[in-house]
């Protein structure tokens, strides 16, 4: 059983400059639900669905399962979302012994940029780059499922 510990923020500067790498993601969700999502994606030349479980009582760790599968057959899922797709670009960004990725989103979503960072453990440091702003871990609102349904462009507050 695979899982993901992560910390969520968004971002209020330049971090382009310090990206080693990029790549473009298209995804969709295939189900949603209050304990779990299944997710497929685009990554540039691969594709993967993704199972992953709610976030338990406030704790950081989710459980997650991820699966490489045919381009082709992510397409034709991808089209059971419909217009709920997920469009964006995907920045790699090294600090200290961490990698930050740090999502730009299109479409729906313009205008909205998060950086996450995956841990080991829920209490582990890492070194904040000076482009970090405001943490949303946990925030619903900035989960992609949650965008893929309210855009970040139809939001009101």
């Amino acid at each position: 059983m695979g899982y993901e510990i992560e910390r969520k923020f968004l971002v209020e500067g330049n971090y382009k400059a310090d990206a080693f790498k990029s790549m473009f993601i298209k995804q969709g969700y295939l189900s949603q639900s209050e304990t779990s999502v299944i997710r497929v994606r685009i990554k540039d030349e691969k594709a993967y669905v993704t199972i992953k479980s709610a976030a338990i009582d406030g704790e950081l760790k989710r459980h997650e399962w991820e699966y490489e599968i045919p381009v082709k057959d992510a397409e034709e899922m991808l089209q059971l979302c419909e217009d709920a797709l997920i469009e964006k670009k995907r920045y790699l960004v090294q600090v200290g012994s961490h990698i930050f990725e740090v999502d730009e989103f299109y479409g729906k979503n313009e205008g909205l940029c998060i950086a996450e960072v995956e841990l080991e453990s829920e209490d582990e440091t890492y070194a904040k780059p000076d482009w970090l702003g405001p943490e949303v871990t946990g925030n619903v609102r900035y989960y992609n499922s949650f965008l893929s349904l309210h855009p970040y462009t139809e939001w009101r507050d």
